[in-house]
């Protein structure tokens, strides 16, 4: 079991994403819930991870799945109690399980206690907890966009003044240029990390120094001060790992968000080689450039070595399956999931699993009218205004909908795939009856079984942690092969990220070395469709 009260101890771990609404239901609502998550800790610990990601399970009214906070210290009613959450903590921590917790710094919800009382005027004390501009109805302050679509400015009559939100209207942007609003933040960290929380994702904390009248929104002037504020205060304990979402971060950046000293973050969680296969706007989808992906994980693998650290991941909350993205989720659905898990995991960085990517769940097919997802339904409505016909809009919503990820868990082969004992508040992927986790654990080649072998040997061999990265065949279409090398050992990943055989030429130092891991019973000289090798040597032999 790692030791968790030592910097650094998350370089060996394995971390597994929840989002809970579609977790586990325990109580017949439809809602996944904190009691289900508890009743699912020994398939976690059989799964062999480290940590827990749970995203937000803060007191919301919904708006954006939790993204936005009414109430730091509450669980959401649906979701359970603080007692139960405490529960949470305690009986995942007796497994060697740590929670770490989602948490938003960048916006609330407007039904936040301060933001109600930021509106009862320009005296209020809280008024200056959020970013306020003065303007008239018909004149924003500036042009500035929201993420989710429309303007990124709201007006408020009463006051004369319009409020900064970069996301949706009910997530009014934090003002972290007044120190009273840090000071809040920092004392309700320390609230959760008594608790027993060893960790925090921090949801888009590149934009926490935004400064919209210089139309910045990420990476403003200020904001490695405000994170080296925020370390110092909230995350003195060397053990808490915490982990910075950086859409904007490149590799100079992600060597300040997380450097060896522990001034900042523990790593990055960028993404970069997520945003290859779409053109313009991410609702714009592209096949992807192998070359182009092998060329981005070469320069953060590099780049990062010793002096940074990174994350790795295929799947979010905020991304479609990559067994239907990148994959084949038909005939090769196994091969190509075992394939991709084995190209992420054999590199230097924190692996994520994204809950049900273990077992190979895929994007769902739905019509128009069955997302839920505020972005996806704000694309829809602004595609049709701009005269994109429904068959185009609904191929893009079903390439890259959010709600393609938030689908229930598919857990056996019953109703509502064992999810819940009454109506799932969003709809199951139909094809559950042969993928869940009933059946994966039964089969000794599932996906499961090979994402458990996966976690063991980084546990295992040095060289997956610290290893250094050499790409081989750069311009491969198909194949993406690597070697990694530290003190003594070697080691020889190859990927085959296609549905054709292709010839392949094993390095002739690793002829002689241990496969470790594969996704067909033998080798040979030819890759077959999304075959994937782990060759391992020691002190050359």
């Amino acid at each position: 079991m790692l030791d968790k009260t030592k910097f650094g101890w998350w370089k060996s771990a394995v971390f597994y994403q929840i989002y809970p609404k579609s977790f586990q239901d325990s109580d017949g609502d439809g809602l996944g819930d904190i009691p289900g998550i508890v009743r699912r800790l020994d398939y976690l610990q059989k799964l062999g991870v480290d940590g827990i990601w749970l995203s937000p399970v803060f007191a919301s009214p919904q708006a954006d799945n939790g993204y936005d906070i009414s109430d730091y210290r509450a669980i959401w009613p649906p979701y359970g109690t603080m007692e139960d959450m405490e529960t949470l903590i305690r009986e995942a921590k007796r497994r060697g399980i740590s929670i770490i917790m989602d948490l938003v710094l960048n916006h609330t919800s407007d039904e936040h206690p301060w933001f109600r009382q930021a509106l009862k005027g320009r005296d209020n004390p809280f008024h200056d907890y959020y970013v306020w501009r003065d303007g008239s109805p018909d004149c924003p302050p500036n042009d500035m966009r929201a993420c989710f679509g429309g303007s990124a400015w709201e007006y408020v009559p009463e006051l004369g003044q319009y409020y900064f939100h970069q996301f949706a209207v009910k997530q009014p942007d934090l003002n972290w240029d007044d120190p009273k609003v840090r000071r809040e933040l920092y004392d309700m960290i320390r609230f959760w990390v008594e608790k027993g929380v060893e960790g925090f994702r921090l949801d888009v904390i590149d934009q926490v120094a935004k400064e919209p009248d210089r139309m910045i929104t990420a990476r403003g002037p200020k904001l490695h001060g405000y994170i080296r504020e925020l370390s110092r205060e909230a995350f003195p304990e060397p053990g808490l790992v915490t982990v910075g979402e950086a859409w904007s971060a490149d590799t100079e950046e992600a060597k300040r968000w997380s450097a060896p000293d522990g001034s900042e973050l523990s790593m990055v969680f960028q993404f970069e080689h997520m945003t290859l296969d779409q053109r313009g706007e991410k609702w714009d989808a592209v096949p992807l450039n192998l070359p182009a992906l092998k060329r981005c994980y070469e320069r953060w693998q590099r780049e990062l070595h010793g002096v940074g650290w990174n994350s790795l991941f295929l799947s979010n909350h905020d991304l479609p399956r990559v067994v239907s993205r990148w994959g084949d989720d038909g005939k090769y659905r196994v091969e190509s999931a075992k394939c991709l898990a084995a190209m992420v995991h054999g590199m230097e960085g924190t692996p994520y699993i994204f809950q049900g990517e273990e077992i190979g769940m895929t994007n769902v097919p739905m019509e128009l009218d069955g997302y839920e997802d505020l972005e996806t339904v704000n694309m829809i409505a602004e595609r049709r205004e701009r005269g994109y016909s429904d068959a185009d809009i609904l191929a893009s919503a079903r390439a890259r909908s959010r709600d393609n990820a938030r689908t229930p868990m598919q857990w056996d082969d019953s109703d509502n795939a064992g999810f819940t004992s009454g109506t799932p508040w969003f709809g199951v992927n139909g094809n559950y009856k042969e993928i869940n986790v009933e059946a994966a654990l039964r089969d000794p080649d599932s996906v499961f079984w090979f994402y458990r072998r996966l976690i063991g040997l980084r546990k295992t061999y040095p060289v997956f942690r610290e290893g250094s990265f050499e790409l081989l065949l750069p311009e491969d279409e198909d194949i993406f092969a690597y070697i990694r090398r530290a003190e003594g050992e070697q080691l020889l990943v190859v990927c085959n990220l296609s549905g054709r055989e292709r010839a392949f030429q094993v390095p002739a130092e690793f002829e002689r070395g241990e496969r470790l891991l594969g996704n067909y019973p033998d080798g040979g000289p030819v890759l077959r469709p999304w075959e994937t090798r782990t060759v391992y040597l020691r002190d050359g032999k």
